[in-house]
């Protein structure tokens, strides 16, 4: 099916043609086309290239009406304030543009991006061995949209899931289970049955806190664990079997909190620390060998012109230790090198806490010096800021313990479900469990995306499971709303009357319907997730205005009625789509 042009684009290119007529050293210049109050649209770019070109911008601008191709789509055109343009168009023009994105229900008219690339996207990053808590959460929720948003653009997108699966703390837990071998074994019973998450993260947590009290209180197992360091990093199969068995449950337990956050996550995309550990050595030596790092004190250092500490000597990325151990840049680097080389990234996104800023600012410029970034790749970290408490404060239990992810998630589920139970009228109590968790993994979700990445957000599960204000459970409310209309209108699929004139609430809703591509693009462009779910908000507020004022089923004529049905059918297949994109359900019923 082919792309549809939005309205848009159809009266920005009839402006820059009169734009052009009128002043030919006008040719591409952007009229500056925006949704006005006033009408319409606005277009303000007159009065800058009035300015440039030393000509009276009411003048120029009279000059440019006077040579708009009007055809079907624009109504008319008034001159206002210094220069500017107000556009109204037809009401035939916006229905038959959302009647042809209502001809291609898989895409509604949504455009590929010209050209597409190869993306690596490294997101959704836990440690092995350790229990996921609310910082997780950012990184995956963001990471997986905009994922959605890019494949949807047609973009190559190759997942990364960077755990942390090495270093020496795996020395004290492989020395400890290689003495207590039974430690991981699961439960009787199991072998037919899938291992529960919950299961494999108390064998974990129970085995990391007994190694730990004997790593503290016993000297000679503290030398047996760092024995076993050195056997790890050497490649001892012994020691690597029992470190594979700490990976694999901790991928049982990964798996089922990444199964309830609605998310796939597939194995192969998970290339943790360990994936890069046979490139560390040579990206070491190419570093040095081109004059990027240089040895200082022993250590294999790369400095900056422009990164100094408070005292004003320059802070060094440190590659490789004085002790030949490797540090987290090493790791980062040869995942660069893997990426651009072996993968063929165009594009590499790291979404990863703002507060680690500073070392993907100094890994990145260490890549560009060694010609591994230039100008076809570029590296972005979405830098996302912190979850806090309604205190403001980072989200804490009271005990001011950090919040386990999926008591968070167990949480929202269970207020999203009385929200849920409280308003049903015909759900069972399974379509009840179902919802409930629809609901609230996508309050959850949409609260951090509704959100700008880097900023802070409040976690508030109070506000995000409210029907009120700009929740993801308003906008499911919306869509539940329309496919109700739709059932009592027999479900036949409704067809547009371009011939009937529109009243003011179709209209605003019509036109932002037909924005939903260009906020797609804008979205994926920019990695900001955050914009599409305003858009949608607004839609969801735009089509209450319109149900409030529009009837539907009781319009004065058939045709009427058929056109405000196809109205809503297009708006719920908008949402449909965008919330798909944000990774959140919209349940036919509630």
């Amino acid at each position: 099916m082919a792309s549809v042009q939005s309205l848009t684009a159809s009266v920005n290119q009839r402006l820059a043609d009169a734009l052009a007529s009128a002043l030919p050293e006008a040719d591409g210049v952007d009229p500056l086309l925006r949704r006005s109050d006033r009408a319409d649209f606005q277009a303000n770019g007159i009065l800058a290239l009035a300015k440039k070109a030393k000509a009276n911008p009411r003048e120029l601008a009279t000059q440019v009406v006077a040579r708009i191709t009007a055809g079907d789509v624009i109504k008319d055109v008034e001159v206002s304030g210094p220069g500017f343009l107000n556009i109204t168009l037809t009401d035939k023009a916006i229905t038959e543009n959302l009647a042809a994105r209502y001809a291609d229900p898989q895409r509604l008219g949504v455009p590929y991006a010209d050209a597409p690339g190869t993306t690596v996207i490294d997101y959704a990053q836990p440690n092995v061995a350790k229990e996921m808590h609310v910082g997780h959460l950012r990184s995956a929720v963001i990471g997986d949209s905009v994922v959605q948003l890019l494949e949807f653009t047609g973009e190559n997108v190759v997942r990364r899931h960077h755990i942390g699966d090495w270093g020496t703390q795996f020395g004290m837990l492989i020395q400890y289970l290689d003495e207590h071998p039974h430690e991981l074994d699961h439960k009787a019973g199991t072998e037919d049955t899938a291992v529960s998450g919950e299961e494999a993260m108390s064998n974990l947590d129970r085995l990391y806190k007994a190694a730990r009290r004997l790593f503290d209180s016993d000297e000679e197992f503290k030398t047996r664990a760092r024995r076993r360091v050195v056997d790890l990093q050497a490649g001892d199969p012994h020691t690597l079997a029992m470190w594979q068995k700490f990976v694999d449950e901790s991928k049982i337990y990964f798996f089922s909190v990444f199964e309830k956050l609605d998310m796939e996550v597939r194995d192969p995309d998970i290339v943790g620390e360990s994936g890069y550990n046979d490139m560390l050595a040579e990206t070491c030596r190419l570093l040095e060998e081109s004059g990027v790092a240089v040895r200082s004190e022993g250590a294999l250092c790369v400095f900056f012109d422009d990164i100094k500490g408070p005292d004003g000597n320059p802070v060094p990325l440190i590659v490789q230790k004085s002790d030949g151990g490797y540090g987290y840049a090493a790791t980062d680097l040869s995942a660069i090198r893997d990426r651009v080389f072996n993968l063929k990234a165009n594009s590499l996104i790291y979404v990863v806490d703002a507060r680690q800023s500073l070392h993907f600012k100094m890994v990145f410029e260490t890549a560009r010096k060694a010609g591994w970034l230039n100008g076809d790749v570029k590296a972005y970290q979405l830098a996302f800021g912190t979850v806090l408490g309604k205190d403001g404060k980072p989200f804490k239990t009271r005990e001011g313990e950090t919040v386990r992810l999926v008591d968070l998630l167990d949480e929202a589920i269970d207020r999203a479900s009385a929200v849920v139970r409280e308003k049903a009228l015909d759900l069972s109590e399974e379509e009840i469990a179902e919802r409930g968790a629809q609901v609230g993994i996508g309050a959850v979700k949409y609260a951090d995306l509704s959100t700008s990445a880097n900023r802070d957000y409040k976690f508030d599960l109070d506000q995000m499971v409210s029907l009120n204000g700009d929740t993801s459970v308003y906008l499911q409310y919306a869509y539940a709303r329309i496919q109700s209309i739709l059932r009592k209108a027999d479900g036949t699929r409704p067809q547009a009357h371009p011939e009937l004139d529109l009243h003011e609430a179709e209209r605003a809703l019509g036109l932002h319907v037909d924005a939903f591509a260009e906020t797609v693009a804008e979205a994926a462009t920019e990695y900001a997730p955050h914009k599409l779910a305003a858009y949608l908000y607004q839609l969801a507020s735009l089509y209450t205005s319109f149900y409030d004022k529009c009837p539907v089923l009781k319009a004065e004529t058939g045709e009427q009625i058929e056109n405000r049905l196809f109205l809503c059918d297009i708006t719920a297949r908008t949402l449909h789509q965008g919330m798909a994109l944000l990774g959140i359900r919209t349940p036919e019923r509630l």
